[in-house]
């Protein structure tokens, strides 16, 4: 059978990776973290000191390394063979990162790298341009969505579940941030495609959004096994 590409899009929290790991798990597919990737970068932006710098974090890109490993439900990244998993999901990357992500030289060196990590097989990628600039070719695409609260709950728990100082008005505000910067930028910017289906997860469980997406990932299978006897 053909391999199946799976894209999610959509703004922070709302659901895309939750989902998109464990169908990634449930049908054997390689996960695609395209986020985790340009958190690495910041990350690195802001361990050196340069993410006011464009210039030196375009330079910076083209120098590294990244790498992931899908694990025990779990996205390891590493960037030159240092692993720096926990350290991308702070409140100082998350503050920064769309930032860094609108560079237009970043973009360009990421998608290079995405587009390379979907050689191995069927995945499912998500992220903020999957749909339309990575693989505008996908067998299914879905935009991910949910109510700015719930959202902003979402992430909030995440944050305190991981030991982080938080406040809540802190986290709401930097999605909100995010979220203008991410629908704005000239490049790539996040939308929603025609041909894309929105699950809006406001009022869903995860099982709920599982049955959604899973029934459309096998229709787009049973199509591509049909086009193969062709």
């Amino acid at each position: 059978m053909s391999k199946i590409i799976v894209a999610i899009d959509g703004p922070a929290a709302s659901g895309k990776s939750t989902a998109a790991k464990k169908l990634a798990e449930l049908l054997g597919y390689v996960y695609l973290d395209t986020g985790a990737m340009y958190r690495a970068i910041t990350y690195i932006a802001l361990k050196n000191n340069i993410v006011d710098d464009i210039d030196k974090v375009i330079k910076a890109v083209k120098g590294l390394d990244i790498s992931l490993k899908f694990e025990n439900s779990v996205t390891r990244v590493f960037v030159n063979d240092e692993e720096v998993t926990d350290f991308i999901r702070t409140p100082e990357v998350s503050e920064k990162v769309s930032e860094i992500s609108r560079i237009p030289e970043v973009r360009t060196e990421l998608v290079r790298l995405q587009k390379q990590m979907s050689e191995k097989g069927s995945i499912v990628a998500e992220g903020r341009d999957i749909t339309t600039v990575v693989f505008p070719n996908a067998d299914v695409k879905i935009y991910m969505n949910a109510s700015a609260d719930v959202r902003t709950e979402r992430r909030y728990k995440e944050f305190i579940e991981k030991g982080m100082d938080v406040k809540i008005d802190d986290v709401r505000e930097n999605l909100k941030k995010r979220d203008e910067i991410d629908s704005g930028r000239e490049i790539s910017p996040l939308r929603k495609t025609e041909e894309a289906i929105e699950v809006d997860t406001t009022n869903l469980t995860v099982e709920e959004e599982l049955t959604k997406i899973v029934a459309l990932i096998k229709k787009a299978e049973l199509n591509s096994h049909h086009n193969s006897l062709k």
